[in-house]
């Protein structure tokens, strides 16, 4: 159940001293082979940090043979220092790897990934010989490892896995706050030994990363250092057919961001958002999107109120097809709207458990997306006002 499910890769996590905690903070995780094909997607976010700006140029190789990922500092907004910060570590990962005997490794096929705190310098006396003691450290057992060492606010680390015949996808993923649109959210990376080239990575990844992570909206707040990679070693000989590893991506980045929701900061509710019978997909997204942003629709959830007014309000600030008068609501299966009007009673609505079931009928046509939110609450506040602290 993670990035070394996969044969062909190693990985390790461990305590380089960034985090004034003393938890893990620096993971490793390393393609051997023999196939080096690579794919990934980044946050659309204008402000990118360092990290994100290299990994860019290093995908456009289409081989990534190892990837360098810390926590508890983003290195974002940290000007030209961080970008020298962001190839130093990447020099230091081939030199540590190519002398422990895994050669052929270059700084340019090593994709870096931070997270934590916007606009500090990461500590590099610590995490330069944190890349030595990851190396010594290195194993086709490390994936749960290294999945601890990159959570920030995390309460729990996050790993899945999914496969064929003779091949499998493992992953892990990062990310409790900032969980918002712009192709990835926050940090993931996806190994598969499946014999599959760049481009095939690439339109499975970008495939499933559009119906999974980017329909996560937890807070409507973007991050700087949304990192997806996916690394293929070929390790089992298999090429398996488009659909079936398409599927199988697609699998492994649902059950994640399913994670990333689940484990969002503050939450008590998860909001399943299903926007259904729209003129298109993209209403579809609008709508859902609208919904999941709507704060005052986060509190009722939160207070066990189905506000059902406050999900048509949501609804009519969007560009989507929609006759108002003809607009349905149901909440956890009760359709408390009928044609834009009082439907169903409200107080047949069950709210007491963790996943509240939104669906939005746009009366328009056939199309459908689902969306996933949280509620709003006092502890999600806390934690993010106290964030620096």
């Amino acid at each position: 159940m993670s990035v070394t499910a996969a044969k062909g890769f190693t990985a390790a996590g461990i305590a380089a001293g960034i985090k004034d905690s003393g938890n893990p903070d620096l993971a490793l995780v390393v393609n051997n082979g023999p196939r080096l094909a690579a794919a990934g997607v980044f946050t659309s976010n204008r402000v990118k940090a360092a990290p994100v700006l290299w990994s860019e140029q290093v995908v456009k190789g289409g081989r990534i043979s190892a990837v360098v990922l810390n926590s508890g500092g983003a290195n974002a907004c940290t000007g030209p220092k961080g970008f020298q910060d962001t190839h130093a570590t990447a020099e230091k990962a081939a030199q540590v790897l190519n002398k422990g005997g895994l050669e052929g490794h270059s700084a340019g096929e090593i994709a870096i990934a931070s997270t934590g705190l916007i606009g500090i310098n990461l500590p590099m006396d610590k995490l330069l010989p944190g890349i030595e003691k990851a190396a010594t450290e290195l194993s086709a057992h490390g994936g749960e490892k290294a999945a601890i060492a990159i959570k920030t606010t995390d309460t729990v680390h996050k790993t899945a896995v999914a496969g064929g015949e003779g091949w499998t996808v493992g992953g892990m993923a990062k990310g409790a706050g900032m969980l918002a649109p712009g192709l990835a959210t926050m940090l993931v990376v996806l190994t598969t030994d499946a014999d599959v080239e760049a481009d095939g990575l690439d339109t499975a990844l970008r495939d499933a990363t559009r119906q999974t992570f980017d329909r996560v909206d937890s807070d409507g707040c973007m991050s700087t250092n949304d990192t997806v990679l996916l690394l293929a070693s070929g390790a089992s000989d298999v090429t398996p057919g488009y659909d079936e590893f398409a599927a199988a991506v697609r699998t492994v980045c649902d059950d994640l961001a399913r994670q990333l929701i689940g484990d969002a900061e503050g939450a008590s509710k998860d909001i399943r958002i299903e926007v259904i019978n729209a003129a298109t997909e993209d209403d579809a997204v609008e709508v859902g999107r609208s919904i999941a942003r709507n704060n005052l629709l986060k509190c009722a959830i939160h207070g066990e109120d189905p506000n059902w007014g406050r999900v048509l309000s949501a609804i009519g600030t969007t560009q989507a097809a929609f006759d108002p008068d003809k607009l349905n609501v149901a909440i956890n299966g009760i359709w408390v709207c009928k044609n834009g009007c009082v439907g169903e009673d409200r107080d047949l609505v069950d709210m007491r458990y963790r996943e509240v079931k939104i669906t939005a009928d746009l009366a328009e046509g056939t199309e459908s997306a689902v969306i996933w939110a949280n509620d709003l609450t006092a502890d999600y506040v806390h934690e993010n006002s106290a964030y620096s602290s």
